[in-house]
């Protein structure tokens, strides 16, 4: 069935996340078969090579794959630390890479991974999070010829109330209503918004090599 997981095998790394955990959810509501994984837990390691390789010896053959996997370093450019820089790449774009290298040949369909609106919208203090998620919006495209026929896409959401903005405490309502009245769409994302892109972007049979922005137009607001 087209736009379905309906008896596909579909893992997803990054799945302890609130994001991750309403996607497994609703690959399973929809058939599917769900391997669950994130770095959080220790079942995958996207900064060791060997830790994906092991992984992608265990899960086998696999219909999709899909990447919420994300470390950000966030701070003035004079505070930023060398190795929380590195953390981001490797959750970002070495990590993505090395899933690519050893689970593409394991794969039947897709790889969906995670991008941003930073990549588009670059805001002080967030220049290794526009740099990360800018980097693998191109890193989709030359996979998705690398690995053709297999299709690589990438989600890129904007703010989405997803928990991630809780720690804003009794700020968060004002910020969420400001990015709303910004927002062509005049709203702010919902993790089920997000959710349906990485369903079309993994299930679509015509779609490869690109990135989806899921962010009320948020990256063209004024």
């Amino acid at each position: 069935m087209r736009n379905s997981l309906e008896n596909s095998r579909v893992v997803i790394i990054g799945a302890s996340s609130n994001l991750g955990r309403q996607l497994a959810d609703t690959a399973r509501s929809q058939g599917a078969d769900v391997v669950a994984a994130s770095p959080r837990d220790g079942s995958i390691d996207l900064t060791d090579e060997r830790s994906v390789e092991d992984f992608a010896a265990r899960v086998g053959a696999f219909d999709h794959l899909v990447s919420t996997a994300a470390v950000p370093a966030n701070g003035p450019l004079a505070d930023l630390d060398l190795p929380a820089i590195r953390r981001a790449f490797d959750a970002k774009v070495i990590g993505p890479l090395l899933l690519a290298k050893h689970l593409g040949g394991s794969a039947r369909q897709s790889f969906t991974f995670f991008s941003g609106v930073a990549a588009w919208r670059p805001q002080p203090g967030r220049v290794v999070m526009a740099t990360t998620n800018g980097a693998l919006a191109f890193l989709v495209e030359a996979l998705a010829v690398e690995l053709a026929p297999l299709r690589v896409n990438a989600v890129s959401p904007g703010i989405v109330d997803s928990g991630a903005w809780d720690r804003l405490g009794e700020g968060k309502a004002a910020f969420l209503e400001a990015t709303a009245a910004r927002n062509p769409a005049r709203r702010v994302g919902t993790p089920d918004d997000v959710v349906q892109a990485v369903l079309y972007a993994a299930t679509n049979p015509y779609v490869t090599g690109t990135v989806l922005h899921v962010d009320g137009g948020g990256r063209l607001a004024p």
